[in-house]
């Protein structure tokens, strides 16, 4: 796989006017002598901002511009940026100023020692603790053990990539913070390291307390795509099977009332239990089994296969 440049740096932009002009001026300071070009995804401001990202292109070339038509989310201007990334490595870093860009060259080194990814931890992040931090540190802690790969800081937007892996995950709704775990599952080799943190100093958060609950949601998702999208079956039969056997036991015991203890079916709730248990069980295998269908038509319309090849030598 060959390459055209060696970093693409990814800004997701969404009403930060205030703050693009020093933002540029850091990341051309920050990357002379590497060769690399920056992509601002305006994810549809309402305020000067596009015409900030203007500026920054007419002032250097290496910079460019994706302008999305209104506001999609942080997830969308990401895949945005991806699927326009050119580079052999991609960062990606806030608009906010909040992030340093000082800290990509360090980051590539550490990539470069024989990593896939190196994710950014705001070790002293300069956030309030109610709003910002303990929403993260719980996030963080569900995200870590759920997926198995575990970091300090899943919402530190700074993190860099081997393209091929961004390249092959497929991001909607509120993923982006667990990009990370879904390069993981395709066994690439993930380290961390403390960067510098800053405060905001002008523009709004966009963040608060309900992404908490969106994380939550999010994470069954993710759980599920890695366990299961390529054998759904399993989890709705094993399910189903389960309900099925329970509903058997529950009929065995209306019988032997009936028999041995001489009590009337019509008597009898845990009869209609049975039954209840043994129609959901049969459901769920049915669901495993379109499930299993939808499955391998997902993977033949994308023409995607089930597995990830990290390298390959003496083959074309």
């Amino acid at each position: 796989m060959s390459f055209p440049t060696r970093l693409s740096v990814l800004v997701p932009v969404y009403n930060e006017e205030e703050n693009l002009a020093d933002l540029g001026k850091e990341i051309r300071e920050a990357l002379s002598g590497i060769e690399y070009e920056v992509i601002l995804v305006d994810d549809g401001s309402t305020d000067r901002s596009y015409e900030e990202i203007l500026k920054l292109i007419k002032a250097e070339p290496r910079f460019k511009a994706v302008r999305l038509g209104t506001n999609f989310g942080q997830t969308a201007a990401t895949a945005a940026g991806i699927d326009h990334a050119k580079g052999e490595l991609i960062a990606l870093i806030d608009s906010d100023l909040q992030n340093d860009p000082k800290d990509i060259p360090r980051m590539i080194e550490k990539l470069d020692e024989g990593y896939d990814v190196v994710s950014g931890w705001r070790k002293d992040r300069k956030d309030t603790w109610i709003t910002r931090r303990l929403p993260s540190q719980i996030a963080n802690a569900l995200i870590s053990s759920q997926t198995g790969v575990r970091l300090h800081d899943y919402g530190c937007t700074l993190k860099i990539y081997r393209s091929q892996y961004l390249k092959n995950v497929r991001i909607v709704g509120e993923m982006h913070r667990f990009i990370p775990a879904l390069a993981g599952f395709l066994g690439a080799r993930i380290t961390e390291i403390v960067v510098n943190h800053r405060p905001r100093t002008r523009g709004v958060s966009k963040y608060g307390l309900m992404r908490i609950f969106k994380v939550i949601l999010d994470l069954h998702t993710v759980k599920f795509m890695n366990q299961y999208l390529t054998k759904p079956s399993y989890i709705f039969g094993g399910g189903g099977i389960a309900m099925i056997l329970f509903g058997i036991l529950l009929a065995m015991a209306t019988l032997y009332k009936k028999y041995c203890l001489g009590v009337f079916v019509k008597d009898q709730p845990l009869f209609i239990v049975s039954i209840f248990f043994s129609l959901i069980g049969f459901q769920l295998l049915l669901m495993g089994l379109l499930a299993e269908i939808l499955a391998r038509i997902y993977y033949d319309v994308r023409e995607k296969p089930t597995y990830f090849v990290r390298e390959k030598e003496g083959i074309s």
